[in-house]
């Protein structure tokens, strides 16, 4: 059964290092298993869906709370799926510094990612919106 997981977490590190350490890591662990997904990060704020077996995303989601480069993890969302939205990719990577204001201000009272005071639906809603405006990458 396949499921998909969306959460919001803050950086402990929000450094450019760090967060490509996180997808690396992400892309080498994800592909063994089955895990397709999106990152979002912007002013420390990671908003992450993340698709797959269900024991393979629940293993994960417990792995990112218990991660120390991870703090207020926060659970927005999870359903049962058909399919994968985010199939081609390992984990695509969304730098909402190159996005324009215009895109956040659709879905949030200011031009800045917040997925704590919008529902998880109005953040998926915002990743569909990345992804029709090719605002993703890193598909691999």
């Amino acid at each position: 059964m396949l499921v998909r997981l969306l959460y919001a977490s803050r950086a402990v590190d929000a450094s450019p290092e760090a967060i490509e350490a996180i997808l690396s890591q992400s892309r080498q662990h994800n592909t063994s298993c089955g895990i397709t997904g999106i990152l979002c990060y912007g002013g420390g704020v990671f908003l992450q869906a993340i698709e797959g077996g269900r024991a393979a995303i629940n293993e994960l989601y417990a792995h990112i709370v218990a991660d120390s480069r991870h703090k207020d993890v926060q659970l927005l969302h999870y359903e049962e799926i058909s399919e994968r939205r985010f199939g081609g990719w390992t984990m695509g990577q969304v730098n909402l510094t190159k996005v324009h204001a215009s895109i956040l201000l659709r879905y949030s009272e200011r031009p800045v990612l917040d997925p704590y005071v919008v529902s998880g639906k109005v953040s998926m809603a915002l990743l569909e919106e990345l992804m029709a405006t090719a605002s993703i990458v890193g598909r691999s």
